[in-house]
Order: C-alpha cells, then sequence, then structure tokens
C-alpha cells in the first residue's frame, strides 16, 4: 500500500526536461516603448511631486525655514525674505513644473531608445534572450 508522500517522492525524483527557447529581439514596437514609457514617467512624476512636497514638511516643521529666513533678514536689513519665496503653493508649483517636464522627457527618451534600438539591431542582429520551462 502506498502513501501519498511515496507518490510525491516519485513525481519528485522523475523530472521531465526542462525545455529551453532560445529567441532573438530583432524589434521593438514604437508605440509600445511611447506607451511604457509614458507609465513609467507617470509614476516618477508622482514620486517627484509626493519627495518634494515630503521634504518641504519635514524642512518646515524641523524650522529651517525661519532660521534661514532670519539669516537673510539680519543679514539684508530685512529686505529679503526667503518665506516669500519658499512657501507651500510655490513648492508644490515648482514640482508639478519638474514633474511635467520630466513627464515629457522620459517619454520622449523612451521613443527615442526604442528608434535606436530597432537601428542597431540591422548591426548587431538583436537581443539574444533564452526561455525555459521550469
Amino acid at each position: 500500500m502506498s502513501t501519498v508522500a511515496d507518490k510525491l517522492a516519485k513525481k519528485s525524483s522523475s523530472k521531465a526536461n526542462a525545455k529551453q527557447v532560445r529567441l532573438r529581439l530583432v524589434y521593438v514596437d514604437f508605440w509600445s516603448a511611447v506607451k511604457l514609457s509614458f507609465l513609467a514617467a507617470v509614476a516618477v512624476a508622482i514620486a517627484t511631486v509626493v519627495s518634494y512636497l515630503l521634504v518641504y514638511a519635514i524642512v518646515s516643521t524641523t524650522g529651517i525655514i525661519s532660521q534661514v529666513d532670519e539669516f537673510f533678514t539680519s543679514f539684508s536689513d530685512g529686505g529679503i525674505s526667503i518665506t516669500a519665496f519658499v512657501g507651500f503653493p510655490q513648492v508644490l508649483a515648482f514640482s508639478s513644473v519638474v514633474a511635467i517636464l520630466n513627464l515629457v522627457v522620459i517619454t520622449v527618451m523612451g521613443a527615442v531608445i526604442a528608434g535606436v534600438y530597432n537601428l542597431a539591431v540591422k548591426v548587431t542582429g538583436g537581443l539574444l534572450v533564452g526561455f525555459t520551462s521550469n
């Protein structure tokens, strides 16, 4: 009489040969690269805005901005105030502008890299990728 453990031991001892396939990547679709790079750029843009606001919140909470403001007002007889230039609306606007610029640049770079890869494949033959059935 065979137990379940014996049956499992037989199955694990009789391993099937793993089938390996090697494929050559010879073309990257332009629009797929643009869509993928746009999604990556959206993630980077969200992370940029959140990180800028988080750094501003930490710097504002610790009082570094007020100390720098006191330094500049004592240095310039009250003519320059850092709090007029560094506030929540200004930080939000600056981070949004940086995020939008990054969004455009990363999307365009994804398209350019796809085009360069498609041109380089004609010279190099493509990227050899191996797959296995494990």
